[in-house]
């Protein structure tokens, strides 16, 4: 039986190999190799059998099957007996010799079968080979392959017989003519060589330990003979790389004297190869085993070919090498390993023939012989120890090649050179000099294009930075040499690059010495040769760089870290300070990026750390010492303009902390004679560096400036003589700016309490002597700018320091108006309408801190001053977008000073008269036509009016007289089209509103309820539609109407007529909405102003046509409607559809007063219902269903209802009529879903949309949507209507197919946003659902149902009436109801899940009369029953539940195998909430359906819907705890997870581990349901099943195979491998290897 059923298997999978798919044949191999491992004689015999039998199949058939031959074979060769052994044998034999051709495939399959037999039965396996390998016949090739191979795979077994296989195939070589047969056989002989030479090198473990090299000797030298001197000369590559392959293990069994006697030939031979392949790896392989061979033998003709053989190997270092290529990567290790056996053959003629290469200018020969130079170097280290003197002479001129590729393979010389105590000989410290040089070199440079083979200078620096710290931190012998050397390189220029591996490497060397020489002094200057820097320079040059510190890969904490090592050397007081402050700079650092960290804030940290050194080194010498070199040292810095820049503030900084006034004066004299002027940052430094000295040495500080404004150094090119020389001119106004720069930064940082006494004697009075330059008596006005602005920053400076001063209140400034009148000039001389130099935004500082001091300015100088000011920069023009950051931040630094002068200005005249003055300036900038103006003239107004407002001080009550003029000038700027200036205008009226209540008594701190409720308005001006807009208005309006005193109300209102013909609409629009709201509200108290009121207004009305204003003027047509409203609205509706603009307007001012808008509305609800919504009509006669068409009285009420409805006034009347329009206009939307125009007016919609006059579409449906979104958004549900738009509820609403989930949109939205609307809105909807219109009734149930999934419904006790509602309407003729019912009942699971258990019979029989709903075709109501059981089984009482369980399951059922997602998701989801419902508490009966919904769960798992599958997932991990199983259960909770990644194979392999092991006798059940799916459309499912069946077997016990009929399981997995899909039939052949099993 066992012997048969293998078979049968093997015969289905035999069968199956021929499928056309090539994965599916990898798995039927798979499954044969399963097969075989388990049974290997039984189905060994069956394929043998197999192929013997189909002599006639296909080669890639037989192939295949031989190759499963082979891993069965090579697994299990121990189990092999010598019978089956045989027949493979011969089996394999046959197949590879079948036919003379090569089949390559095929007969390599044969062969490899052969060996994998031979590692244990050689010896039959050489019969059958020896039996094809008779002499004077040319054997098959694959005979001799496999001979070749054979030798490799058991070199013991096989080396014995290769006397006698060599004796059989030296003849044949001469026989063999064809370059394949030639080529297999040298691919023998350099196996046969390399298994000898092997066999000799194991000689203690062979069989026969007797065997001699000698033995091979004469037939390897009479195949060498033919291989060397015949087929070496053949044309064709691959016969020529075959002969050379074997050439190199057959040279080391060659006779010494055979071997000696050949090499004049040989050698050359080979060298020749170079030549003819491009691919050289082979050749260079054999050439490295001759020269090992002849070395081995001591041959001395190796000397005579040296020359030859070194210029052909540095050929071949010296081709470019590709990364990709791993051919060329292994030829170069290749020929390497022929120079190193070289070198230790003749070390003095390799230098020889080396050293010259590098004298060459070549890239290619240079850089390999570089190469070779490192790999000697490190490979034969004993025979180059004497050569180390030659060897670094020769590097003179690599050192000073710029090619990159030269310069990487130098550096890499020199690392080997450092390993092997090269750099310790004379010339070692220019190899050192070189790394540091690379390592500087800078990061961006020599970039390569697309392609490039040249390696960058950034890859150099990498290699080189690497290198420099690998020597120093590992190789010890180099310590000696580095240190103190490599300090020599940190204060040169040129080294500034390489300055962070510098650092790192000797921090490193120095805590090397530190450990090892205890507490003596790192540098011994003694011992140097007065190259190393000193103290002071070091110091200087690590804290200069430190300014930029991300530099250079972090040079700033490289610096540091040097620093804190070397502190004893810089001062022996340093030690504890620096162990303190240096480790809080580092982590400051740390906490930062070079994006993120505040330049100022770290170089004052490092200012402050240079002032704590100072103060803890209190040694006058040391710290002139430490200047001295600064200022040294600041002309190394003239590239790196920051660097220097701070370098000048340390020097103040020190000069600051010396006691010894003639050392300041002899540095800052230095600084002034040798700064470069010219540079704007070096002008900027030298200012600083005085203004910090100026704090301790001030009196030292001015007499030095003063000194050098007189000495010659200044005067001498400020002659008559060179007035027309511009550049001598230039020279001289860089001088002067750097010295009225000095001056202020003087007035900045000198002590306050003296600097008033000098700021106009010694300060200002050299300032302007500098500015000013008279020629013949007579000023000359300066061109520079940078002097300009030099003048002005001081100016400004000086202001300050004297503002902040205690004594500025008491300080009387003489010169305050000739400083005041010099800023004006600066200011008015600066072009209007762009903005390119700081100067203008300098000034207005300066003017700002010049305001306040005494004496006051004149009336006419602050008038002059804000319109000057006002003047330079409102007219700016604004750049274009995406402008330059720079740019923009300028604008709004001179913006800034500009508020500051004006507020100073203001704080002068707090008054409403000082208000109205700077308002009056800024006026026509308000009004202006450029929207940029506007935006900054109300930013301005803002700025001042909230400063007027938090200084304001009321001594006394007095009226705020001018208060309307100013809102009628800012509120109708609340429209503006300029977002921002809508915003500052709605902060003006805020200020101003405030400032009316300050004048009115009361206190700052009050906070006005109404005036708030701007803020809240103010948000929504930043992007709103107009519609917003003018509402936001309208509510501004009301809050000023509410604030204003009486008296001012007619100036305000007489200011807004005025805007109506502004030339920006949306403020003329403001401006009537206003005026309407201001009269609403307060025209009680403008009886006697009413005729001037209508004449202004009808005089507007004759100026413009503007919409807006005719709008506003018919506001009184309600009026006529108040007394005719019945006449008006019959009149109206029966206007053209759809209504035109001006209908539309006069619907809306209907609007206006409440009750009559309740009324008109009230007669809108009448003649919508008057009428049937439609009439049905057959376009065709034989049309099948008629078209329905809108009656025209209840459309257009509809359309008339939306336009009044859309004004503001309606309000309140929605309000009252809230649930019968919400109802009406619902089932409105409802019976008009599919509905048309009638003809009449379809013919006008096409007319209108061909002609693009209404881009909206007038259409039934659309109007009565229309129509209730507008009752929403006046009712007060903005919100609604937000969330139906975005949930797509509107358009949903108006489709056949979406209106039922738009309906439950809507409610959920009502629910959630207007919840106290929904009783009366129920109430009316109740009274609905006995419509005749069925789309009603169920309009009306999906709301209701919908009502029931919120909790507004405990809230608002609707619950019961709900509930009873919706159960009588169960038996609704209109399945759509019945399943509407049931959704309803189920929400009660979300609203109220505390009454579910009171309800639960009442619920479930609900449910289950809607799953057995006979009269549903289909199956909705099932559908919907199953969802609503899902949501409602947790809740309910468990002994409501078990009646019902057992019915419910089997019910469902059905299901699970449904065509339809919706049906298979909804039953799987129920029967996990059915598992999930009696956890614990679960009987027989309903077990035995979780038992028999197993499988199907599992294979649903590959459901092509994710929905199913992922039902799949809760069902199963819910019916786990019910199995009874915890490893089972805990497989399912551990994969089923939900959004977890699944592995289907090894979970489905776990899961029936599990089942076999505690529930093996399931078995059966379980294969009988998966061969009911091996039928399944789906073809992931249909994979699925044949895997579920293979776990399955795969996990049980052999002696339950009687639960499984495998005739028929074997017949269906047969029956799959047919099947189309090539999933399917991979996974049915991975089965049926499984079945093996129960064989």
């Amino acid at each position: 039986m066992t012997e048969s059923y293998v078979k049968k298997l093997s015969t289905i999978l035999l069968d199956a190999v021929t499928d056309k798919d090539p994965l599916v044949q990898e798995q039927v191999c798979s499954a044969l190799c399963a097969l075989g491992e388990s049974q290997p004689e039984e189905a060994l015999s069956a394929w043998e059998e197999h192929l013997q039998q189909h002599g006639k199949l296909a080669h890639p058939y037989r192939t295949m099957i031989l190759r499963a031959m082979e891993v069965v074979v090579s697994s299990h060769i121990s189990e092999l007996d010598k019978d089956m052994a045989r027949a493979i044998i011969l089996l394999a034999s046959s197949e590879m010799t079948k036919v003379k051709e090569l089949v390559c495939d095929w007969q390599q399959a044969a062969s490899n079968v052969l060996v994998a037999v031979g590692k244990r039965f050689i010896g039959r396996v050489m019969e059958e080979m020896l039996s094809k390998f008779q002499p004077g016949v040319l054997p098959h090739y694959f005979v001799v392959q496999t001979l070749a191979n054979l030798s490799v795979s058991n070199v013991f077994g096989m080396v014995p017989f290769l006397t006698s296989i060599l004796n059989t195939m030296l003849p044949m070589l001469g026989m063999a003519k064809h370059d394949t047969m030639r080529v297999v056989f040298c691919c023998a002989l350099q196996h046969f060589s390399e298994s000898t030479l092997e066999y000799l090198a194991n000689l203690d473990q062979a069989p026969d330990p007797t065997v001699r090299k000698d033995a091979f000797a004469t037939d390897i030298f009479s195949a060498y003979h033919i291989l060397f001197h015949q087929w070496l000369q053949s044309r064709e590559a691959k016969l020529r790389l075959a002969v050379v392959e074997a050439l190199g293990p057959m040279s080391h069994l060659l006779p010494s004297e055979k071997l000696e006697e050949q090499l004049p030939k040989l050698l050359p031979g080979v060298l020749a190869l170079y030549k003819k392949h491009a691919e050289t790896f082979h050749v260079s392989k054999s050439l490295g085993q001759i020269l090992e061979a002849a070395v081995s033998v001591g041959s001395r003709t190796l000397e005579v070919q040296l020359d030859s053989l070194l210029a052909a190997l540095h050929a071949q270092i010296c081709v470019p090498v590709e990364s990709s290529s791993p051919l060329v990567m292994s030829n170069q290790k290749e020929v390497l390993r022929c120079f190193t056996v070289l070198a230790c053959r003749s070390p003095d003629r390799l230098l020889a023939f080396l050293l010259p290469k590098l004298d060459t200018n070549n890239e290619r020969t240079r850089v390999g012989t570089l190469q070779v130079l490192r790999h000697v170097i490190n490979s034969a280290a004993a025979q180059m120890e004497v050569k180390k003197p030659f060897i670094l002479s020769s590097m003179r001129l690599p050192l000073l090649d710029t090619n990159s590729k030269v310069k990487r393979a130098v550096v890499q010389v020199i690392s080997a050179m450092a390993h092997h105590g090269y750099l310790e000989q004379p010339g070692g410290e220019a190899m050192i000099e070189y790394i540091v040089q690379q390592c500087a070199l800078p990061p961006e440079t020599e970039r390569p294009g697309p392609g490039s083979e040249d390696p960058t200078a950034d890859s150099v620096r990498a290699v080189s930075v690497s290198t420099l710290y690998l020597v120093s931190t590992t190789v010890d012998r180099m310590s000696a040499v580095l240190w103190p050397y490599l300090l020599e390189f940190l204060t040169p220029l040129r080294f500034t690059g390489a300055l962070t591996p510098l650092c790192k490497s000797l921090v490193h060397l120095a805590q090397k010495r530190r450990e090892a020489g205890a507490d003596a002094l790192l540098i011994q200057y003694d011992d140097s040769k007065g190259t190393l820097p000193s103290p002071y320079a070091i110091t200087t040059r690590l804290l200069a760089v430190c300014s930029n510190p991300y530099l250079g890969d972090g040079r700033g904490a490289a610096s540091l870290r040097l620093l804190n090592v070397l502190h004893r050397d810089i001062h022996p007081l340093l030690h504890q300070r620096w162990a303190t402050t240096i480790p809080l700079l580092l982590d400051y650092l740390d906490e930062y990026t070079e994006e993120t960290l505040s330049q100022k804030e770290w170089e004052e940290k490092l200012l402050m750390f240079l002032r704590d050194t100072l103060t803890v080194v209190p040694d006058n010498t040391w710290i002139c010492q430490l200047s001295l070199e600064m200022c040294k040292q600041l002309s190394c810095y003239s590239e790196a303009p920051q660097e220097k820049n701070f370098l000048y503030k340390c020097i103040g900084t020190t000069l600051g902390a010396t006691s010894r006034k003639e050392v300041v004066r002899e540095r800052l004299q230095e600084l002034l004679e040798t700064a470069r002027y010219q540079e704007e940052a070096e002008r900027e430094g030298l200012a600083r560096c005085f203004g910090i000295c100026a704090i301790s040495h001030l009196d030292d500080t001015l007499a030095q400036l003063e000194d050098f404004v007189r000495s010659d150094v200044f005067r001498k090119s400020i002659g008559i003589f060179n007035i027309f020389k511009d550049r001598s001119e230039n020279e001289v106004d860089k001088v002067k700016s750097a010295l009225i720069l000095c001056y202020g930064h003087v007035a900045a940082q000198a002590p306050r309490e003296l600097v008033l006494a000098k700021v106009e004697s010694d300060i200002l009075r050299n300032v302007f002597q500098c500015f000013h330059t008279k020629v013949l008596g007579i000023k000359v006005e300066t061109k520079d700018p940078a002097l300009k602005l030099c003048l002005v920053q001081s100016v400004c400076m000086a202001s300050q320091a004297i503002c902040s001063s205690a004594q500025a209140s008491s300080f009387h400034f003489s010169r305050k108006a000739e400083l005041v009148a010099q800023m004006m000039e600066f200011i008015k001389a600066e072009p209007p309408d762009s903005l390119r130099t700081p100067i203008r935004k300098k000034a207005m500082l300066a003017c700002t801190y010049l305001v306040p001091l005494e004496p006051a300015l004149e009336e006419q100088a602050r008038s002059d001053m804000i319109h000057g000011c006002l003047h330079s920069v409102m007219a700016v023009v604004p750049g274009p977008e995406g402008e330059d950051g720079d740019q923009e931040s300028l604008y709004l630094d001179t913006t800034h000073a500009l508020e500051d002068l004006l507020t100073s200005l203001l704080r002068r005249n707090m008054t409403p008269q000082g208000l109205q003055i700077m308002v009056e300036h800024l006026s026509p900038w308000i009004k202006s036509p450029r929207g940029h103006e506007r935006v900054r003239a109300l930013g301005l107004s803002a700025c001042l009016l909230r400063f007027f407002l938090e200084h304001l001080h009321i001594s006394a009550l007095v009226p705020f007289h001018n208060l309307g003029l100013l809102v009628g000038l800012f509120s109708p700027r609340c429209a503006d089209l300029w977002p921002a200036t809508r915003q500052e205008a709605v902060s003006c009226v805020y200020s101003l509103l405030y400032l009316q209540l300050g004048y009115e008594g009361f206190s700052q701190d009050y906070r006005d309820d109404v005036a708030e409720q701007l803020l809240t308005l103010k948000d929504g001006l930043v992007h709103p539609d107009p519609a917003v807009l003018l509402h936001t208005c309208h509510s501004i309006a009301q809050i000023i109407a509410k604030r204003l005193p009486p008296d001012q109300l007619i100036s305000l209102l007489l200011t807004m007529f005025e805007s109506l013909g502004d030339p920006d609409k949306n403020c003329s629009r403001a401006a009537t909405v206003m005026i309407n709201s201001l009269l609403k509200e307060r025209g009680n108290m403008l009886l006697e102003k009413v005729p001037e009121i209508v004449s202004v207004l009808r005089s507007k009305l004759q100026e413009t046509r503007e919409e807006h204003i005719l709008q506003a003027a018919q506001h009184s047509v309600y009026l006529l409607a108040s007394q005719h409203r019945a006449a008006v609205v019959s009149s109206l509706l029966g206007s053209p559809l759809p209504f035109d603009s001006h209908t539309c307007t006069l619907w809306r001012a209907l609007a206006v007063e409440p009750s009559l808008t309740a009324q008109v509305l009230g007669l809108l609800l009448e003649r919508m219902s008057r009428d049937v919504p439609f009439k049905e009509s057959r376009a065709f006669l034989l049309s099948s269903s008629p078209n329905r068409v809108a009656t025209l009285l209840p459309l257009a009420a509809t359309c008339a209802l939306r336009e009044v409805v859309l004004a503001p006034a309606s309000g309140p009347a929605v309000l009252e009529l809230y649930p019968q329009l919400f109802v009406a206009l619902l089932l409105r939307v409802s019976c008009t879903v599919g509905v048309q125009l009638p003809r009449t007016l379809q013919a006008k919609e096409r007319r209108s949309a061909s002609s693009a006059l209404d881009p909206r579409t007038f259409e039934p449906c659309s109007s009565a949507v229309d129509a209730l979104q507008a009752v929403l958004l006046r009712g007060g549900n903005e919100d609604v209507v937000q969330r139906m738009e975005l949930e797509g509820g509107w358009e949903l609403l108006r489709t056949s197919a979406g209106h039922e989930e738009g309906v439950t949109r809507l409610a959920s939205a009502m629910a959630k946003f207007a919840g106290p609307r929904l009783p009366l809105v129920m109430k009316a909807l109740v009274c609905t659902q006995s419509s005749v219109y069925e789309i009603q009734r169920v309009t009306s149930t999906a709301f209701l149902a919908e009502l029931l999934n919120s909790n507004v419904v405990n809230d608002l006790m609707l619950l019961e009436s709900l509930l009873n509602n919706l159960v009588a309407r169960q038996k609704d003729t209109c399945a759509g109801v019945r399943r509407l019912v049931l959704r309803g009942l189920a929400n009660i699971a979300s609203s109220s899940p505390d009454k579910v258990r009171a309800h639960g019979p009442q619920l479930l029989t609900a449910m289950i009369g809607g799953l057995d709903d006979g009269d549903d075709r289909h199956s909705l109501v099932a559908l919907e029953a199953m969802a609503g059981l899902a949501r409602l089984l947790g809740l309910v009482e468990p002994q409501d539940l078990r009646p019902v369980l057992l019915h419910v399951a089997i019910r469902i059922r059905p299901f699970f195998d449904s065509d339809k997602m919706e049906f298979r998701s909804a039953s799987i989801c129920l029967f996990g909430h059915l598992n999930k419902a009696c956890h614990g508490d679960c009987e027989d009966v309903f077990l035995e359906q979780v038992v028999g919904g197993l499988a199907p769960l599992l294979l649903h798992l590959q459901d092509p819907q994710a929905p199913v599958a992922g039902a799949c997932r809760f069902a199963l991990r819910m019916c786990g705890p019910n199995l009874e199983c915890e490893e089972l259960a805990a497989a399912f909770q551990k994969h089923l997870q939900e959004g977890q990644g699944l592995h289907f194979g090894e979970f489905l392999n776990t899961t029936c581990k599990h089942l076999m092991h505690h529930f093996p006798d399931l078995l059966g059940r379980l294969v009988s349901t998966s061969l009911f799916y091996f039928k399944s459309s789906w073809e992931d499912v249909r994979a699925a099943a044949p895997m579920l069946t293979g776990f399955l077997v795969l996990h049980v016990e052999p002696e339950h195979r009687p639960q499984v009929d495998l005739e028929q399981l074997t017949a269906a997995l047969q029956l799959l491998l047919q099947d189309p899909a090539p999933a399917v039939r991979m996974k049915a052949a991975e089965t049926l290897g499984r079945l093996v099993k129960f064989a």
